[in-house]
C-alpha cells in the first residue's frame, strides 16, 4: 500500500507538471469563458450600436402595384421579420435586382397578387426561411380580408386572427427533448476523456519500457501497485480536468445568465438534475477505469513506443463502436432499444448505454443495479488480470508478444 501511494503521488505530480495536460485544461476553461461570455459581449456591442438603430440591418424590400396593399405588406413584414430594414420599393424589377447583386439590399419580396409573390435573392442560403415566414403572414393577411369582406370589422377580424391555441404537456417519464444536450454533452466528454487518458497510461508504460527505465523501476516496486498508481492517477487527474471546465462553465454563466435570457439549450445543460451527475460520476469512473486498464495491460507489452498505436487499434475500435451505437440510439430517439438494452449489461459498453438510459429514459432500479454491479465486478477482474499481463509484459522484450505467449507467460508466473 505504502508503494501504491509513493506512485500515486509520483504520478499526479507528473500530469499537473505535464505542459499539455495544463495547457489543454486552461485552453477549455478559456473556451467555455468565451462562450458564456458571448451573450454580454454581443449586448455591449448592440448598445454602442443602438443610436443607428435600424439603419444597421440588412434592407427587404417589398413592392405591390396597388399602393395600399404594399404599405399593409411592409408594415406586417417590418413586424414578422425583426432582422431586417423593410422598405417599399418603387423601382422597376431590373433596377431592384441591380440593388440587390450590387448588395445595397439584401432580398426583395414583388407582390403579384394577393396571395402570390417573387422571391429575389442573392445567394440563397441553405437555412434561409424568408419565404416559409412570408407564406405564413400573406395567408394570415389574405384570411383578415376575406373576414372584413364578409361582413366583419377590422377589430373583429383582428380578434379572430390573434386567437392562440394552449396546450400542456405532461411527460410521465423523461423529457428527451430536455435530456437529450446535457446527456450528449457527457457521453462525449467520457468519450474524449477515456480514448485521451486511456492513450496516456498506454504511452507512458511504453516510454518506460523502451527507455529501460521499467527495468530499475520493477526491482523496487511491485508491478501490480505500479500498474494500479498510474490508472487511479490519471482518473483523478482526468475528474480534475473535468471539474475545472464544468465548473468554469457553471461560474461563468451564473454570471452571465441575464444575458442568455430563455435559451432553451443552455438552461437544459444547467439544469441537469443531482441523481444524473451522481450516475455520471459512478459510470465515468468505472468506464474510466475498465478501459485503462486495458490500455495500461496492452501498453506493457509494446516493446517500442511506435507499436502502441497497433497494439490499442482493437480496444479503440471496441470503444469506439459502442459511441456510435449510442449516439445513433439517442438521434434516433430509441434509447430503449435491443440493442442499447443489451449493451447496458456488457462492460465495455454500459458505462455509456446505460448512463444514456438513465439521462433520456425510465430504467428500474434493480436494472441499473445490475449493470453497476456487473460493471464492477468486470472492472476488478480486469484490473486483476492487467496486473498480470503488466508484470510479464514489462519484462518481454523485441516483437509485441501474441495473446497465446502472454497467457503461457502469466501461468508461469
Amino acid at each position: 500500500m505504502k508503494q501504491f501511494g509513493k506512485i500515486l503521488k509520483f504520478e499526479l505530480k507528473y500530469f499537473f507538471r505535464n505542459k499539455i495536460f495544463v495547457g489543454i485544461t486552461i485552453f477549455l476553461v478559456l473556451l467555455i469563458a468565451i462562450v458564456m461570455f458571448f451573450p454580454r459581449i454581443m449586448a455591449l456591442t448592440g448598445r454602442e450600436q443602438s443610436s443607428e438603430g435600424v439603419a444597421n440591418l440588412p434592407i427587404m424590400l417589398v413592392k405591390a402595384d396597388d399602393p395600399s396593399q404594399a404599405d399593409m405588406v411592409q408594415e406586417i413584414f417590418a413586424a414578422s421579420f425583426t432582422d431586417y430594414n423593410v422598405q417599399i420599393a418603387s423601382e422597376e424589377i431590373d433596377t431592384i435586382k441591380e440593388e440587390i447583386s450590387s448588395q445595397k439590399a439584401e432580398c426583395a419580396f414583388v407582390m403579384t397578387g394577393p396571395t402570390s409573390y417573387t422571391y429575389y435573392v442573392n445567394n440563397l442560403s441553405l437555412y434561409d426561411a424568408n419565404t416559409e415566414i412570408a407564406n405564413t403572414v400573406l395567408q394570415q393577411i389574405y384570411q383578415m380580408n376575406a373576414m372584413i369582406n364578409s361582413g366583419m370589422t377590422a377589430e373583429q377580424a383582428g380578434e379572430v386572427m390573434k386567437i392562440q391555441i394552449t396546450s400542456e404537456v405532461e411527460s410521465l417519464g423523461k423529457d428527451q427533448t430536455e435530456n437529450f444536450f446535457y446527456t450528449y454533452i457527457m457521453i462525449f466528454a467520457l468519450y474524449m476523456v477515456i480514448l485521451l487518458y486511456g492513450q496516456m497510461v498506454a504511452t507512458n508504460v511504453a516510454t518506460e519500457k523502451s527507455s529501460r527505465a521499467m527495468e530499475l523501476l520493477i526491482t523496487s516496486a511491485n508491478p501490480t501497485s505500479m500498474m494500479f498508481g498510474k490508472v487511479i492517477a490519471s482518473c483523478i487527474a482526468g475528474l480534475i480536468q473535468i471539474a475545472a471546465v464544468f465548473g468554469s462553465a457553471v461560474v461563468f454563466y451564473q454570471i452571465n445568465e441575464s444575458f442568455w435570457g430563455d435559451n432553451f439549450i443552455i438552461e437544459s445543460i444547467f439544469n441537469i438534475p443531482p441523481e444524473i451527475l451522481i450516475y455520471m460520476l459512478i459510470f465515468f469512473v468505472l468506464g474510466f477505469l475498465i478501459y485503462a486498464f486495458m490500455f495500461g495491460a496492452v501498453g506493457s507489452t509494446a516493446s517500442r513506443l511506435e507499436d502502441i498505436n497497433t497494439s490499442v487499434m482493437p480496444i479503440t475500435i471496441l470503444f469506439i463502436a459502442g459511441f456510435f451505437i449510442v449516439v445513433t440510439s439517442m438521434s434516433s430517439g430509441d434509447v430503449d432499444g435491443t440493442f442499447i438494452k443489451i449493451f447496458s449489461y456488457v462492460p465495455f459498453f454500459s458505462p455509456m448505454a446505460m448512463f444514456t438510459r438513465i439521462a433520456m429514459s425510465t430504467v428500474p432500479v434493480y436494472e441499473i443495479a445490475i449493470s453497476i454491479a456487473i460493471l464492477v465486478a468486470s472492472t476488478v477482474g480486469i484490473g486483476a488480470l492487467s496486473a498480470k499481463i503488466y508484470r510479464v509484459g514489462v519484462l518481454l522484450y523485441g516483437t509485441p508478444p501474441k495473446m497465446s505467449a502472454i497467457i503461457k507467460a502469466i501461468r508461469k508466473a
